[in-house]
């Protein structure tokens, strides 16, 4: 299923005149229409936009001037902002109408890599859940391994999209797992890089972009074109290697961590499948020893209050009749910051710098840190949380949120299923800036686990 190709066997049967960008559009426009009734992962189609570049993209290859991602489908979140293209962020909230007057920075690397920009994938409302509901949607994103299940999120249509064979390369952001807990719930690869690694805009702290995809092979070429520099992001990193470098697993020293210290705890089949990854490892020569819990109620709890604060005033200052569309979910988890005081938000604030000094410490000793990417499998699609309650709605992020304060890169890929069949994903976290090492690992790991299931096509 040309669909189904990966971005490395598109790119190499586009060189050897196998097929060309026009068929690969062609075959991701059909797939999508021929799932999206059930998943309702795009916001966006731009069909003539794509298979017009395609043709372009054709004419490169034919004359021997191909780019980077030449021809290569590619979605974007909805919150990437690409000029006149609607930038609704999720949410009714924002007016019918609203577009984007920038081009967000990941989304111009793309472009400028040749990759083809055919569709745009759902979120919730401000990215703010880790699943798709949303009040600007009639309805929220579907998991292909499962449909009454959620894929994730934020980035949840484009977990969808990547899963069900839209295309292999798919853009998400993170803030504190929402490319990882759809990856990890998809059984795909999500990569939440380096902060600064791939510039953004608009940014703030813990918030990146990075690269849904299918294999490690996939996510790294989408990671060398999204890490060039771009000066509107005062946070992005001096140019670095980002390809998987070469990794001697004897002798690795690899932290395994089971329990975060908040949060729900980690079910038994999702355990057992993190532990038997960690044994491989072991098995292939690595050194793999406990990490104990680094991070408390009190970090969570104060980042918690914080990011409620933001978004109350964010969603204070809206016109009544539009403050009244955001999802009400959302709206009952910000209500409680109309009371706090600024020393309330001041110690919230802090929590993550303490976050950020706990995680680094924790997984100095180590090379790498194996957890699960989240306690438990996929959960119902029209739930806001696994717990669906917004007095505690990030019980199920405290693998994931440590790497995004702390800035280190954190790979999410799949370590297994459950006996429904649902994936489970393993989390790989490096140390700051070593992009290649997770990537690396990663690639390890695709080689050293059990055969996969057939994707969900």
């Amino acid at each position: 299923m040309i669909a189904g190709l990966g971005a490395a066997e598109l790119l190499s049967a586009y060189c050897c005149g196998e097929l060309s960008p026009v068929d690969a559009v062609q075959a991701v426009l059909a797939q999508a229409g021929r799932r999206e009734g059930g998943l309702h992962a795009l916001c966006a189609v731009e069909a003539e936009a794509a298979l017009a570049a395609a043709r372009a993209s054709e004419a490169r290859w034919r004359a021997g001037s191909a780019l980077a991602l030449d021809g290569v489908p590619v979605t974007l979140k909805e919150n990437i902002a690409v000029p006149g293209a609607a930038y609704r962020l999720g949410t009714a909230a924002t007016p019918d109408g609203a577009v984007a007057d920038f081009e967000a920075p990941p989304a111009a690397r793309l472009r400028e890599a040749g990759a083809i920009r055919w569709a745009r994938t759902t979120m919730p409302d401000y990215g703010m859940l880790s699943s798709g509901l949303s009040s600007l949607y009639a309805e929220p994103a579907r998991n292909p391994w499962d449909v009454a299940l959620t894929p994730g999120g934020s980035s949840a249509g484009a977990a969808a999209a990547a899963a069900a064979g839209y295309g292999p390369l798919h853009l998400g952001t993170d803030i504190g797992g929402s490319i990882r807990l759809p990856a990890g719930w998809c059984g795909l690869v999500g990569l939440k890089p380096s902060h600064g690694r791939v510039p953004i805009k608009p940014g703030y702290a813990g918030r990146v972009a990075g690269p849904l995809t299918r294999t490690v092979a996939d996510a790294a070429l989408m990671l060398a074109v999204l890490a060039q520099p771009d000066a509107r992001d005062p946070t992005q990193l001096a140019p670095g290697a980002v390809s998987p470098r070469p990794l001697e697993l004897r002798g690795l020293r690899l932290g395994l961590q089971l329990d975060a210290g908040w949060g729900e705890a980690v079910q038994p089949e999702v355990a057992a499948a993190i532990v038997a990854a960690a044994r491989a490892f072991e098995q292939a020569g690595a050194i793999v020893e406990p990490l104990a819990a680094f991070t408390t109620r009190e970090t969570a709890d104060g980042i918690d209050r914080f990011w409620r604060m933001r978004s109350w005033l964010d969603i204070s200052a809206l016109p009544p009749e539009r403050r009244a569309k955001v999802l009400p979910y959302i709206l009952d988890w910000v209500a409680p910051a109309a009371g706090y005081d600024g020393a309330t938000v001041f110690r919230g604030y802090s929590q993550m710098q303490a976050l950020r000094e706990a995680a680094n410490a924790a997984c100095e000793p180590f090379d790498f840190v194996l957890s699960p990417v989240s306690p438990m499998p996929a959960y119902p699609a029209h739930l806001a949380s696994p717990l669906h309650d917004p007095a505690r709605p990030f019980e199920h992020i405290a693998f994931t949120l440590p790497s995004n304060m702390s800035e280190q890169p954190a790979l999410a890929i799949n370590a297994g299923y459950t006996g429904e069949g649902l994936p489970i994903g393993l989390q790989i976290v490096g140390r700051r800036f070593d992009d290649a090492g997770v990537l690396a690992l990663g690639a390890a790991w695709e080689q050293l686990r059990p055969a996969q299931r057939s994707w969900p096509f």
